[in-house]
């Protein structure tokens, strides 16, 4: 899978899935945010976020390089850390 980088106020990378129905944001704190866009409208929805220290916006992305897009958001996930997943699910 790929990302499409493109803009949105208050992250200094923000990249879309081909698919468009999620993303994956690094705001200037370096905190990494996975989004949601549960329909055909313009809003995101953040659904886990982490420090970029305990696992890296390329590292996240690098992960998804020989998968294919899961069909919800939250199945972007499963790339993260075994604890890093279990703090962000709670």
């Amino acid at each position: 899978m790929y990302f499409v980088t493109t803009k949105l106020d208050g992250y200094i990378l923000f990249a879309m899935t081909p698919s468009e129905r999620a993303a994956i944001g690094l705001t200037e704190k370096q905190d990494v945010h996975i989004l949601a866009r549960p329909s055909d409208d313009a809003s995101w929805q953040v659904i886990a976020r982490w420090s970029a220290a305990d696992f890296s916006h390329t590292d996240f992305m690098s992960a998804w390089h020989n998968r294919s897009e899961p069909s919800e958001a939250a199945g972007l996930l499963v790339v993260l850390p075994p604890a890093l997943r279990q703090r962000v699910a709670s």
